[in-house]
């Protein structure tokens, strides 16, 4: 039996998600999504991905600026889905929504939960250099990324995942976990596994401070970190008043003074080894191999970066 479905999600994360529920059996009512944002330069707006798809494919959307709109709530209950799945959405459902009756409240998130429940999941499980993480389907509750789950299945990170990388192959999975998880929905055959609280960290937002390169860390923390934020906000050292943004590096085994230029190919001492810059961009121009920058930018061995 064929489920009806109302869709929340915003970024591109979420459109492999919602493509897969399109093309099954099941029946979406609805999307919800941010309404579109007007550029930080710029009057452009940009629409979210999931609003680019929605519109591709001729399906209802909705972008409602707040959640707690007695209309939004009047909204949901007319529409009467079987199940709301809320993926990466970017507004917290207020409890007046979730707790209208005969509707199961569903999120797709990005950790093996309680790990890293919150808004960067991706992010910090890389920076902090986990072995592994995951997809968890969950319950909503009014606690934050705190109800009990239905699935969860594990993804190896790989030592060169970034973000975009490690978010197409979580978002993969979650795109078939869900359609598991409704088929279990449906045939009422699911347990809840409660999380332990005891367990629970917190993924908190990616802030733009976070983005300054400091050479007093370990060079393995350091490639961790940019690719933890590669694309968004990136990673950046400053030389000679110049925004030097770093897209990728390496690990190398040298030493030296931290934030030391050690050699002609942009490797830079940190508090324990160095990191070899891989690809590198120049505020406001293209991404360049390490070689080709250097070829028009001057950066001289022995130059310090402190």
């Amino acid at each position: 039996m064929a489920l009806k479905l109302l869709f929340m999600g915003t970024p591109e994360f979420a459109v492999p998600i919602l493509k897969k529920l399109n093309n099954s059996e099941h029946q979406i009512l609805s999307v919800y999504t941010q309404p579109p944002r007007k550029s930080q330069r710029g009057q452009k707006i940009n629409k979210s991905h999931v609003q680019e798809f929605c519109e591709k494919n001729r399906i209802s959307l909705r972008s409602p600026e707040n959640l707690k709109d007695k209309k939004e709530i009047d909204y949901l209950k007319d529409l009467s889905p079987d199940v709301v799945i809320v993926v990466a959405y970017g507004q917290i459902l207020p409890s007046e929504m979730l707790g209208i009756s005969n509707i199961e409240f569903l999120n797709i998130h990005a950790s093996l939960l309680p790990k890293w429940r919150g808004a960067a999941p991706i992010q910090r499980s890389i920076i902090e250099m986990d072995k592994e993480t995951g997809i968890s389907i969950m319950k909503i509750v009014p606690k934050l990324d705190a109800g009990p789950y239905l699935i969860q299945e594990k993804v190896k990170i790989d030592k060169n995942d970034n973000y975009i990388s490690l978010s197409k192959k979580l978002s993969l999975l979650g795109s078939e976990m869900i359609l598991k998880s409704l088929k279990l929905i449906e045939k009422k055959n699911y347990n809840l596994t409660e999380q332990d609280e005891n367990k629970a960290s917190y993924a908190s937002k990616i802030e733009k401070s976070e983005s300054e390169i400091k050479w007093n860390s370990p060079s393995k923390n350091l490639v961790a970190k940019i690719k933890g934020l590669n694309p968004y906000p990136g990673t950046w050292f400053n030389h000679k008043g110049n925004r030097l943004r770093i897209i990728d590096a390496i690990e190398v085994n040298q030493s030296g003074k931290e934030g030391t230029i050690l050699d002609d190919n942009l490797t830079i001492a940190c508090k324990e080894n160095a990191i070899k810059i891989l690809l590198i961009q120049k505020e406001g121009k293209k991404i360049l191999k390490a070689r080709e920058f250097l070829a028009g930018y001057k950066i001289l061995k022995g130059e310090n970066l402190n």
